[in-house]
């Protein structure tokens, strides 16, 4: 199988296992999903001179697009991830999988950051700790799906 191959598939893996941690610790705590992602869309898109369209469906498309960013940063990740491990050989699983999850937390905050839709640097431990426990579930789970391929 090609590296980027089994990127793509490590970071399906680790897509899945991100949304099912967020999804478990909202069932847990009783909290609401985050609008963050359907912001960044919508200013993503506007920037790019995309308008939603009419009122009745554009935050329906907005919560639309923001989770396809999702699975495009999760995609991506694990693509280059894959892209990198097949030149090189890469570090070992264990030190990857923080990495992966730090790089991806990084492909979906960082935009929300420049966008000025969230500030990191105002957010409690909470919202860290909600932010950073399923994006270190993306990372693991995809270094070891990586490295199962392998």
């Amino acid at each position: 199988m090609h590296p980027l191959a089994k990127g793509l598939l490590a970071g399906a893996a680790g897509t899945a296992a991100l949304n099912v941690t967020t999804y478990g610790d909202m069932l847990v705590r009783g909290r609401p999903s985050s609008d963050l992602p359907a912001q960044v869309a919508d200013k993503a898109a506007r920037a790019v001179g995309v308008s939603p369209g009419d009122s009745a469906g554009a935050a329906h498309r907005e919560q639309a697009a923001g989770a396809l960013l999702g699975y495009v940063t999760g995609l991506g990740v694990g693509a280059l991830y894959g892209l990198a491990r097949g030149r090189r050989g890469g570090p070992s699983a264990w030190l990857a999988a923080p990495l992966l999850g730090l790089a991806a937390m990084a492909g979906s905050d960082g935009p929300a950051t420049a966008f000025g839709v969230t500030d990191p640097r105002t957010w409690s431990a909470g919202s860290w700790i909600s932010d950073l426990a399923p994006h270190l579930a993306y990372g693991a789970a995809t270094a070891a799906v990586y490295e199962a391929a392998r």
